[in-house]
């Protein structure tokens, strides 16, 4: 899901009036006002690149006479050195704007790369990689548009996409079958139908959602060998509901969880806790000026 023109403006602004860009000081007083520049947004490590709108978009509010120029696409994957945009227009707009845009390219690059590294990881196994609600806070939609430039898939994006019921929803209703039954009221009482997925910890759970007949059942921090069996059960039993792993999947475990047959793995970490691809802004030094 890329995010719209309206997102990617209001996550720039937002930003751009944290970082006080209308009152840089220091560009004010040490940049001339008139002074031309070309700049080049360089990877300085291999990953995969996602956030080119957000690079935009904030030289777009910044100053409209910036212009950017990408050399790569989201999704790319990127060499140390490779350049991935080049930049040219004022001075002062283009070092005001560039921690911002920073920021958000090299969070989402982040993003991608270690989502790119699961995919990898999963190998030939027929598994979907999904993400999470886990996203920074207001940059929902850019965080998922980062997990599907490095191959995964966008799990709900927010609370009304459908219907997941966790450990306090089933504690509160009393068990599965309870939280379900209550789920369709509702969902008749209101003509709505969204997909309905159970989380489940236990092999007796797991049973409860199959046998209620939802479309998702979450297989929350069980072993790969429990999943397993739980996964045979669906298959013998004629059961359409999908099966999702989770709970601290890592790098090293998650072909092993995708081994055992589920339909999907999700993994919070690809947006809670990525690293930054390390990518730098770098203005051309020779510009005449004395």
């Amino acid at each position: 899901m890329q995010p719209t023109t309206e997102t990617v403006r209001a996550a720039v602004t937002a930003a751009l009036a944290e970082d006080q860009a209308v009152d840089d000081v220091t560009t004010r007083w040490s940049v001339p006002a008139e002074l031309e520049v070309e700049a080049t947004v360089v990877a300085k490590q291999a990953g995969r690149v996602a956030g080119l709108p957000l690079l935009q978009g904030v030289f777009a509010v910044i100053d409209p006479t910036v212009t950017v120029r990408p050399a790569v696409t989201d999704g790319d994957p990127v060499l140390p050195g490779q350049r991935l945009a080049s930049i040219s227009g004022p001075a002062r707009s283009i070092i005001t704007g560039e921690r911002v845009a920073l920021n958000f390219v090299q969070r989402m690059s982040g993003i991608a790369t270690l989502t790119a590294a699961f995919v990898a990881a999963i190998g030939a196994h027929p598994v979907r990689l999904l993400d999470t609600r886990k996203t920074a806070p207001g940059l929902r939609a850019m965080d998922k548009y980062a997990v599907a430039c490095g191959g995964g898939t966008n799990h709900r994006l927010d609370l009304a996409a459908m219907v997941l019921l966790k450990e306090n929803h089933l504690a509160a209703a009393g068990g599965v079958r309870p939280a379900v039954r209550r789920v369709r009221d509702g969902m008749a009482a209101e003509g709505r139908t969204p997909a309905i997925e159970v989380e489940v910890t236990t092999a007796a759970e797991a049973q409860e959602a199959l046998d209620c007949q939802v479309e998702w059942i979450l297989l929350d921090n069980m072993p790969a060998e429990e999943m397993a069996r739980i996964v045979e059960r669906r298959n013998t039993s004629g059961s359409a509901a999908r099966l999702e792993a989770s709970g601290t999947v890592t790098l090293d475990t998650v072909a092993a969880v995708a081994a055992t047959g589920v339909d999907a793995v999700s993994v919070g970490a690809l947006t809670h806790s990525p690293t930054a691809l390390d990518i730098s802004l770098l203005v051309a030094r020779d510009h005449g000026v004395n």
